[in-house]
């Protein structure tokens, strides 16, 4: 298994900067672009959560009340059920794949920028 990091010297020279202290995360915690960073996931993360559990409670509460529409035959012996349950897969990859993009544009880069301050690095 490769890293980018150089191994630790032997001879000890090499410190590691002091941890933050409890002051410090509450001030970052308390700081303007934190708050930034918390309600960019929030913003995308909950709505998505709600729709996505709506999602799936319209499909479960059609497959106990209408019987009949989810035994609806599409085509062969593919009926509405089948197609709405895969559906349930589909999105939940789409939603994993959508929010990794998300995170990885617009969360990241703050987390890392917080991450180094925080670290002593900026």
């Amino acid at each position: 298994m490769a890293t980018d990091a150089p191994p630790p010297s032997k001879g000890g020279s090499g410190t590691r900067p002091a941890p933050p202290t409890t002051a410090e995360f509450i001030a970052e915690q308390e700081s303007a672009e934190f708050a930034e960073l918390r309600h960019t996931h929030r913003s995308f993360a909950f709505p998505l959560t709600v729709a996505f559990i709506a999602w799936y409670l319209l499909y479960v509460l059609l497959s106990n009340y209408a019987g009949d529409f989810m035994g609806t035959k599409l085509f062969g012996n593919i009926n509405v059920a089948l197609v709405l349950g895969l559906a349930q897969f589909l999105t939940t990859f789409l939603i994993a794949w959508w929010y990794s993009r998300h995170a990885a544009n617009r969360l990241d880069p703050k987390a890392e920028a917080i991450k180094s301050r925080m670290e002593g690095g900026a």
